[in-house]
């Protein structure tokens, strides 16, 4: 993607407005942060709109591709619908988006909240920070990180293992991203000099709330290795359950709320919706058949399709993924990501922690793990909350699920169990397809067939993004070559 359009047309007006950011810069580890007057206040919007933005933009349309919630019908969509990326890919994604940007804007977080003793704002920005690491190993294995953000005293980061970023390593001076998480909660409990309000765009200088978001990105985190160590999986969620303070309810998620004016729009409002990209993407026909296995039998349609996926003409027009023939017309009948995804008109919300999430983690976890929890209790929750979140009421709700058993009730093996409890989240998470991705790289679920036309490596959809070639060329750490797009990342196991 030509990055000055994409700018242009995308880039939140917080993140290029705010004293604290005069402009982005040539490499991961030069701060835009260096104005003597940013403040707490300034940099927290900028960290949390960054996060939103990183999440819900060109690696959010990658992987909603691959997932299928969606098909590509042109441009960088298409090559991605058949398996097709390479180094050239997300450089704007990695440079900007995460490492300039919303990565570079959290340590300058913590570093003047810790300057000014505002403990909340600390806390807050090591939560984020962490967040943000994780999107990028998760998409890329192995990256800078304790040696990142250190600006121009250290232009030429390592690279850490992933285990090390996940496990910490002292021996190397990594600190785990459990332990940052940690210890961004510790700081919530602190005294602070200064506590957001409006400049916090998430949860309104909420404490309680971030201190259950903390709690339940642990869960996250545990959930995403719990393959790989499934002892360490299970001592935290058992830490977090001891300490009961997690999401429990949607009106405690993890949302970045956008603008709905002209340039404060979320990223997916412009890929897939309103901007010059949207007609390079469209629903999925395969996801189509998932909420609508029988059009014949309405009882059997689940009742968040009409939420999730819009219907301009008589039915939905879809396409399958890696079509390559004619496309329908006109393009103002296609069904794309619906309000519930997108906002009315733009406003979002971006979803990065959910209590449908929280529900599918333990309900896999007392599953697998042998955490406390009924995983049948724990599954219908997580179902239900979604649906809720997505408005439908009780009733219906209960129609549902009375009229379709084999999605209401785990029966069969415990990975035929499994794969109901991921294939629900998958369709939960619709919007979201990076947390799609991690969950069918851990598990394998859902079960997706090849694209046609499939290319890439091998014909293989990919488990993991191929690192940037400029960072390649610019930093000798990174391996040269870099591992492809074939290669799995260090907690997907199989």
């Amino acid at each position: 993607m030509n990055f000055p359009k994409y700018k242009k047309l995308l880039m939140v007006p917080i993140l290029l407005l705010m004293g604290s950011c005069g402009g982005f810069v040539e490499d991961i580890n030069v701060s835009p942060n260096n104005s003597a007057t940013a403040t707490p206040s300034v940099l927290l919007p900028n960290v949390l709109a960054g996060a939103g933005f990183a999440n819900n933009g060109e690696l959010n349309r990658f992987a909603s591709v691959l997932m299928n919630y969606l098909a590509g019908a042109g441009g960088s969509p298409a090559a991605y619908d058949i398996f097709n990326t390479n180094g050239a890919d997300f450089g704007n994604q990695w440079r900007f988006d995460l490492y300039g940007g919303t990565l570079i804007n959290a340590q300058k977080l913590i570093e003047v909240s810790d300057q000014s003793e505002s403990k909340m704002y600390t806390g807050i920005g090591k939560i984020m920070k962490a967040y943000a690491f994780s999107m990028a190993t998760d998409i890329w294995g192995d990256v800078p990180y304790s040696q990142a953000l250190q600006g121009e005293a250290l232009l030429q980061p390592r690279l850490d293992k992933q285990e090390d970023i996940y496990k910490g390593n002292q021996s190397l001076g990594i600190q785990s991203l459990f332990d940052l998480v940690r210890e961004g909660l510790t700081d919530l409990e602190a005294a602070s000099a200064l506590k957001p309000t409006t400049d916090d765009i998430i949860y309104g200088g909420n404490l309680d709330n971030w201190k259950r978001a903390g709690n339940t990105m642990l869960l996250k985190f545990a959930n995403t290795i719990s393959r790989r160590e499934p002892e360490l999986a299970k001592q935290v969620i058992n830490e977090v359950l001891t300490k009961n303070m997690y999401i429990t309810s949607n009106a405690q998620d993890m949302n970045v709320k956008f603008g709905s004016s002209v340039g404060s729009t979320s990223a997916i409002w412009n890929l897939a919706v309103f901007g010059s990209f949207s007609n390079e993407l469209i629903m999925s026909t395969r996801f189509l058949e998932v909420l609508r296995p029988d059009p014949a039998n309405p009882a059997k349609t689940d009742p968040r399709l009409p939420v999730f996926f819009t219907k301009p003409a008589a039915d939905y027009v879809t396409i399958d993924n890696g079509y390559r023939g004619a496309l329908p017309t006109p393009t103002n009948t296609w069904s794309r990501y619906a309000p519930y995804v997108t906002g009315q008109q733009g406003e979002g919300p971006v979803r990065l922690l959910t209590n449908f999430q929280r529900a599918f983690i333990l309900a896999e976890s007392a599953l697998t793990l042998g955490t406390p929890g009924d995983p049948q209790t724990l599954y219908t929750e997580g179902i239900t909350a979604s649906m809720k979140l997505a408005g439908i009421s009780d009733a219906d709700i209960a129609a549902y699920l009375a009229a379709n058993p084999n999605v209401a009730t785990l029966t069969g093996t415990t990975q035929q169990k499994l794969e109901q409890i991921i294939t629900q989240k998958w369709i939960a998470w619709t919007g979201n397809g990076l947390e799609s991705w991690n969950d069918w790289r851990r598990t394998g679920y859902p079960r997706l067939t090849a694209s046609q036309n499939a290319v890439g490596i091998n014909g293989t959809r990919p488990v993991r993004a191929a690192y940037i070639t400029q960072e390649i060329e610019r930093n000798p750490g990174f391996p040269n070559p870099g591992p492809q797009s074939n290669e799995r990342v260090w907690w997907d196991v199989d």
